[in-house]
């Protein structure tokens, strides 16, 4: 090999071949060690990484900052699909997953939220109303006897009270009330039907209630009854209605005596015989209580619940053992009421029969400890406020 004098720092000229062979040694192992170095440089600084490398690492870099933003997008999907669940069940942050939605509600939900075991406190005080008046003479069309002017009462207070039943499950729903019941689901609460459509039905039914009484403020003229409409349509909807409902302080049976009570019973005489009589004020008073203690048995029912939620019903002022008590006083003073039409009317005696009903209601009541006893105890006050309301107007009127 031929080394040039500059590469091995000597002045150019022979020199000895031992010397050069040593020198050439020295020489090539400094150049190999300076290689070296070099090659570990060029790895340290990026400033001196070779084209391939800046290369490589600019697509690595790509690649990752590809596979973020695609990760990215699925999340944003995520939170779209998130806010879109939300917005479809209508409740904050969606329904959680792997929790379906509750059916739709069916004929028979709607019918059982119309409360059928409810009905008999709207029939019953317009047949004893009927009956105080048909045994009256009317001046002018003979015995107090109108069957439509009958038949729009009937209308008035039955959609009053599915009225009022759909208004109670559309306010509690919304309130959140129901949600810890533990009597039969409510359409609100349950999520089976839409809480807007729930009141459109409450509406429609006050809405039938207002033109029936609207007819028969026409055909008997007496426009103040206008006002007395007006009153019962504002103590259905703010039985649990508004900022304020009544039935949150205690004061449902009041309600409830007042107006499927007196109001129901001595109005219909009113318009059917342009009076009222002792026994249209009496018979009120018993029906009225009958429905007072429709009320109090439900309530005793949802107690403890309505409690919780800060509903407070006379069952919960007063305690669950008063409120049993209670409950069996407004079933059984009806039958003591009943003694004075035994005095005038011979076939009174019949109606005390229907103790055979409200007697085992009391029982149930006294003794329950499920709720289902309680829903029994509720339907048996129904059949008592049917059976006592009907058996008392034909005692009257035959």
């Amino acid at each position: 090999m031929n080394w040039r004098c500059s590469e091995l720092a000597l002045p150019c000229g022979e020199v000895p071949a031992a010397s050069v062979d040593g020198r050439r040694i020295a020489t090539l192992t400094f150049v190999a060690s300076q290689k070296a170095a070099g090659s570990k440089n060029l790895r340290n600084n990026p400033k001196t990484v070779p084209p391939q490398s800046v290369a490589a690492d600019l697509k690595a870099a790509k690649a990752q900052q590809g596979s973020q933003a695609r990760q990215s997008g699925q999340g944003s999907k995520v939170g779209q699909s998130s806010k879109g669940s939300a917005k479809k069940t209508g409740r904050p942050g969606g329904r959680p997953p792997g929790v379906a939605a509750p059916p739709k509600a069916t004929l028979g939900d709607w019918i059982g939220a119309a409360r059928i075991q409810t009905l008999p406190i709207g029939i019953a005080p317009v047949a004893l109303g009927t009956a105080a008046a048909f045994v009256l003479p009317h001046e002018e069309d003979g015995p107090g006897w109108h069957w439509l002017r009958a038949l729009l009462c009937l209308i008035v207070a039955v959609s009053l009270q599915v009225g009022v039943n759909f208004a109670n499950d559309y306010s509690d729903g919304v309130r959140g009330t129901d949600r810890l019941r533990v009597g039969p689901q409510r359409l609100t609460a349950s999520g089976r039907a839409k809480p807007r459509t729930v009141l459109t039905v409450a509406l429609m039914f006050f809405g039938i209630a207002v033109v029936a009484g609207v007819i028969i403020v026409i055909r008997t003229e007496y426009w103040w009854m206008l006002g007395v409409g007006a009153a019962c349509i504002l103590a259905a909807w703010f039985y649990t209605g508004g900022k304020r409902p009544y039935g949150y302080y205690g004061l449902g049976e009041l309600f409830a005596f007042v107006f499927f009570g007196l109001v129901a019973t001595a109005g219909t005489t009113f318009v059917l015989a342009d009076t009222v009589t002792i026994e249209s004020w009496l018979a009120g008073v018993a029906i009225g209580l009958i429905a007072c203690a429709a009320l109090m048995v439900n309530n005793i029912r949802d107690r403890e619940q309505d409690a919780s939620v800060g509903k407070r019903t006379l069952a919960v002022l007063i305690g669950e053992r008063p409120s049993r008590i209670v409950f069996s006083a407004f079933m059984l003073a009806p039958f003591l009421i009943l003694i004075f039409f035994t005095l005038l009317y011979e076939n009174a005696y019949l109606v005390f029969f229907v103790l055979l009903i409200a007697i085992p209601a009391a029982i149930i009541t006294l003794t329950a400890r499920t709720p289902a006893e309680l829903v029994l105890a509720l339907r048996l006050t129904g059949l008592t406020a049917l059976f006592y309301g009907l058996g008392l107007a034909f005692a009257i009127a035959l």
